[in-house]
């Protein structure tokens, strides 16, 4: 075996010449990287050359020094220029965004004259259609409805006489006025009527008669033996009313004429109620109740549109 001497002193040498290396340290690492603190130079340590200590660096050297930070990139939305925009000069046309484009506002087409026309037609055919529809059944409803409120008199319009004799629909009516009476719906009955050419009787007298004999006092009983129609008739008692200083009235006719009945008598000034007749010829067939019912309808409307009574009288029988 020889002897090798260094700075230090003497070494021997191992087999292969690594005897040299033998007195150096190392540790197996991922990644090696020498410490400048525990690294001696050798110019300090001249010789020194198997004495260096290696230290573990657990990141290498790129995860030892601190990441550098990922670089902001700056994005702007350009808009989009449309055709024919003025911009900038020293800018390129460009072209809005069509997501920030505002829609415009909705313009309502204007109407024709012909589709106005067309629609009016079509609501004033509704409207004749449905208004007598609806004037029927208002005139149904009333016909069924017996108001018997306390009252200044009870008034009955006049029907066909014969000879001083009540008509069966007229007779129907002043029976139907003698039970109201007898209940104290009012103190006075008040007939109304006039006569037809070559008549001896009125409508008027007639009721009167006919309401003493069956038990009515007769200073109870006022006629009036004028009216040639409901209109009139009506009128002639408005003006009994006030020379009495009268308000309410209950009205005897039948059913399918009390509505319009009730509507001239208001329009006279008189708080009018109904109270119809259901006996007699009038209410007797099915058939009969809906001409009179048309027929009512009708006549209510002429005088809602001219202010008169219809020419037909409805006590026909």
């Amino acid at each position: 075996m020889k002897v090798r001497t260094t700075g230090d002193g003497p070494e021997k040498a191992g087999h292969h010449g690594a005897d040299e290396e033998a007195t150096r340290v190392f540790t197996r690492l991922s990644t090696f990287e020498p410490d400048a603190r525990d690294l001696r130079d050798d110019a300090d340590h001249p010789g020194d050359d198997h004495a260096r200590t290696f230290r573990r660096i657990s990141g290498g050297a790129e995860a030892a020094a601190p990441p550098e930070p990922a670089p902001t990139r700056t994005f702007t939305r350009d808009t989009l220029s449309l055709p024919g925009r003025d911009g900038p000069p020293d800018e390129p046309d460009r072209l809005e965004d069509p997501r920030t484009l505002r829609r415009p506002a909705r313009t309502r087409r204007p109407r024709s004259i012909g589709r106005i026309v067309r629609r009016t037609v079509a609501l004033l055919v509704l409207t004749v259609i449905l208004l007598p529809c609806a004037t029927w059944a208002w005139v149904w409803y009333t016909a069924r409805q017996d108001e018997r409120p306390p009252s200044d008199a009870i008034v009955v319009l006049g029907a066909s006489q014969y000879n001083g004799r009540p008509s069966p629909v007229f007779e129907a009516r002043l029976r139907h006025a003698a039970h109201l009476y007898e209940e104290g719906v009012a103190p006075t009955v008040v007939t109304v009527g006039g006569n037809q050419p070559g008549d001896n009787f009125t409508e008027g007298g007639s009721g009167a008669r006919w309401l003493v004999e069956q038990g009515v006092p007769a200073d109870s009983v006022i006629p009036i033996g004028k009216g040639s129609d409901t209109l009139e008739s009506l009128e002639l008692v408005a003006q009994v009313f006030e020379e009495r200083g009268w308000r309410t009235a209950v009205i005897v006719s039948d059913p399918w004429h009390s509505l319009r009945s009730r509507e001239i008598a208001e329009d006279f000034g008189i708080e009018a109620a109904t109270s119809p007749a259901r006996s007699g010829p009038a209410v007797l067939e099915r058939e009969t109740q809906l001409w009179y019912i048309t027929r009512e309808t009708a006549s209510l409307w002429h005088y809602w549109i001219f202010g008169e009574s219809a020419a037909v009288r409805v006590d026909a029988l």
